[in-house]
């Protein structure tokens, strides 16, 4: 076939199975795989639909500049577009963005400024900021705003959502998007919901983003913010391409852990993929593990390439300095459990009194509640300690009236610090599932036992 121009061949991205990252989790995971785009990720989409709509508005004329603030992705997709189209580009960038994604963006003729991270959105410094500035100095010129231009959603209920529909033939039952302008997030997931209300959509979110805790208290904490290093997800702000009421949830991913899947994908899978790409299969993996039953179809997007980050990811050096390879081996959930028999359980139609009974036979301190093969809770010691103080009767009633929240599930492969980060007052064990399917529990005592046969320290 011949196409007219580069941005003809964007769309119809192909769905890769995963094979090995996921091993022991239910269900069907597929990666839809952005860096097939010419710009080599998602945002080629969203790029054309926005110049397009723009020129039909009469917003961008012949001989324009196109000014928009980005975190290299969108920019590539806008270069190809305004080459294409015949227009100049000016792109301001964040110092975090790797070197690659400038280089890049230069090298497609783009006039790039680069903006300090480490500042609020309004301040006249930030790159959303001065985007908006260049845009009101220069004459004759378009400032897209990927984050609040809905035909970024559009774009993406026009073509990736189909595309996902028409190549999983209507199976898919979970979709995985990180969340940085939304776009991508929520047009695909109207589209899917509209075909089908059940499929649950997964928002990803970074350490340091405001999406989650948004979602789930409707509350814009500014001390949620802080500095993270993974590109392309997460924000200070809420994109009005964000709709919370699209997406059924937020898992929010470490930088370290995004990176290492990133890196694991690329030597297990093939697939040399971006740092937002590892996030995305992280989380998706994380929420599989506990709620994918074998018959489910999940499908995970995988925004970009590889070649953005060989200065950062893919460097050991650079994942050195950042602490994300240690010169030390940590031992794992696997080597944890691996003469530890499966976790005692109890029904949540067990009483109170029995459950204590069992919890003080054995000698443990947490113990999880069981509906059939589903996990539904838990109760600890000092849990049912503080109950049992505030109504003396409790003994007589069902776990099921007194429990706290499930222990969550982690990874055979989490190593001790991820693992000891995950435990928390809320939180006082894991569980884990091993090769054969058996859960198993880890608690505060297991890591420090596991720390001291290491000699690892503190």
């Amino acid at each position: 076939m011949i196409y007219n121009s580069i941005v003809d061949t964007i769309g119809n991205t192909p769905l890769v199975r995963l094979n090995r990252v996921n091993k022991g989790i239910p269900g069907n995971i597929l990666v839809k795989v952005e860096y097939f785009n010419p710009g080599n990720s998602v945002k080629d989409r969203m790029a054309i639909k926005m110049v397009l709509e723009a020129e039909k508005a009469g917003l961008l004329k012949p001989g324009g500049t196109i000014i928009e603030g980005t975190s290299g992705n969108t920019g590539m997709g806008l270069a190809l577009t305004a080459i294409a189209r015949g227009y100049k580009c000016i792109f301001t960038v964040s110092d975090k963005q790797s070197k690659e994604k400038l280089d890049v963006l230069r090298a497609m003729g783009a006039e790039v400024v680069v903006c300090p991270t480490n500042v609020a959105p309004t301040d006249p410094q930030s790159y959303y900021s001065t985007a908006a500035r260049l845009n009101r100095e220069i004459p004759n010129s378009f400032y897209p705003n990927q984050y609040d231009n809905l035909s970024n959603t559009v774009a993406h209920y026009e073509t990736t959502g189909p595309e996902i529909w028409r190549d999983t033939e209507g199976k898919i039952t979970h979709y995985v998007a990180g969340v940085g302008t939304g776009g991508t997030m929520c047009g695909v997931a109207k589209y899917l919901k509209e075909q089908n209300a059940s499929v649950y959509a997964l928002g990803v979110d970074t350490y340091g983003s405001v999406f989650k805790k948004y979602k789930e208290t409707g509350i814009f904490d500014e001390k949620e913010i802080y500095p993270y290093r993974t590109e392309g997800i997460g924000e200070d702000i809420l994109p009005k391409n964000v709709n919370f009421d699209l997406i059924d949830s937020f898992i929010k991913v470490t930088d370290k852990d995004a990176a290492i899947m990133t890196r694991r994908l690329a030597k297990e899978e093939g697939l040399f993929v971006g740092w937002s790409c590892g996030a995305a299969v992280f989380g998706g993996l994380e929420y599989a593990r506990q709620h994918l039953h074998p018959d489910d179809l999940m499908v995970i997007i995988l925004p970009d390439h590889g070649t953005r980050y060989l200065g950062k990811v893919y460097n050991d050096d650079w994942m050195r300095q950042c602490g994300y390879l240690e010169s030390r081996t940590f031992a794992t959930a696997r080597d944890i459990i691996a003469h530890k028999n499966p976790v005692l359980t109890v029904s949540v139609d067990t009483s109170v009194g029995e459950a204590v009974t069992l919890m003080t036979r054995e000698g443990i301190s947490q113990l999880p509640v069981c509906q059939g093969d589903e996990f539904v809770g838990s109760l600890s010691d000092q849990y049912v300690l503080k109950c049992m103080l505030e109504d003396s009767s409790i003994s007589s009633k069902k776990v099921k009236e007194v429990m706290d929240k499930p222990f969550i599930f982690v990874g055979l492969d989490n190593t001790l610090d991820v693992l000891s980060s995950a435990i928390t007052r809320e939180s006082p064990a894991l569980l884990v599932r091993d090769d054969s399917e058996a859960v198993h529990i880890i608690t505060r005592a297991d890591l420090l036992e596991m720390i001291s046969k290491t000699n690892l320290g503190v």
